[in-house]
């Protein structure tokens, strides 16, 4: 049978190569595809992850391809993005412990989850691609949270890329806190990697000055003393698979990002045990 991966993506800005990236080895394995957002709009392209003249500061030279461009202007005008799935329809709010009936509110929220992470029976892996956009929408959003414990508890793999990845931090149990990639090996966007100013999104029209967050310290805060961020400054590529997690440092990972979630959907025998018993950084 085809393998089925769903993709959520920010209505806020997502970076075009970490779409356009692990979709090319999607489409070359036959792979079926299911695109989300928080609240069912149309995702957007970050503007200047479709420019390749576009100097990303703290690398000091482009970073998008000639290739990778027009294949982001190519899904943008085309209606693939049109009609995600709605989270928020989707998947249900949890209650806030003030609202009157908050018992049986909860219970509701606990049988309608259990509903919504059925369908995820369907799916083989999530993707979630980064960008600023998953700053404001997807990070500290409990029902993407939800979205991720229910591949969690099916064992199914879980991809997150550059910004993406702070869903993966803040996705905790609710009654240890402890976030769920604690002890986990994880890639991420390193501080050498974050702009001093001239952070945007798509829809603010204005400058938001540097990254709201530096991800390196929430994800070696989140890893614990057991587990440990990987930033490979230095090195072009970032990509590290830790059982059931995939996850990829930035925009120059994400064809890499999406050759692993291949491999890693395709494993069988010994080269699948082998990818779910031991980390490995790519």
């Amino acid at each position: 049978m085809k393998k089925k991966v769903l993709i959520v993506l920010s209505e806020w800005g997502y970076w075009g190569e970490e779409l356009v990236g692990p979709l090319h080895h999607f489409d070359a394995a036959g792979y079926d595809v299911a695109f989300a957002t928080p609240t069912g709009k149309k995702p957007k392209a970050i503007p200047v992850s479709m420019d390749p003249a576009y100097v990303d500061p703290p690398l000091g030279r482009p970073v998008t391809s000639e290739q990778v461009a027009k294949l982001t202007k190519e899904i943008e005008q085309s209606t693939k993005l049109n009609k995600p799935i709605n989270l928020s329809g989707w998947f249900p709010e949890r209650p806030y412990f003030s609202e009157p009936e908050y018992l049986r509110k909860l219970e509701d929220y606990h049988a309608a989850l259990a509903r919504a992470q059925k369908d995820l029976e369907a799916y083989d892996c999530l993707l979630l691609v980064g960008g600023s956009g998953p700053i404001i929408d997807m990070a500290n959003n409990q029902r993407v949270h939800d979205l991720i414990f229910g591949f969690l508890k099916m064992k199914k793999w879980i991809a997150a890329e550059c910004y993406g990845i702070a869903c993966l931090a803040f996705a905790r149990d609710w009654e240890s806190r402890r976030s769920i990639i604690r002890g986990k090996h994880v890639a991420g966007h390193p501080l050498e990697y974050d702009y001093k100013d001239g952070y945007g999104f798509v829809g603010i029209d204005v400058s938001v000055g540097p990254v709201p967050y530096p991800l390196e310290f929430i994800l070696r805060d989140a890893v614990g003393p057991a587990g440990q961020f990987h930033g490979n400054f230095g090195k072009s590529t970032c990509v590290v698979v830790d059982f059931p997690f995939i996850t990829s440092r930035s925009t120059a990972s994400s064809y890499l990002c999406g050759e692993m979630i291949v491999k890693a959907l395709s494993a069988k025998g010994q080269e699948s045990d082998e990818l779910q018993e031991n980390w490995h950084i790519y």
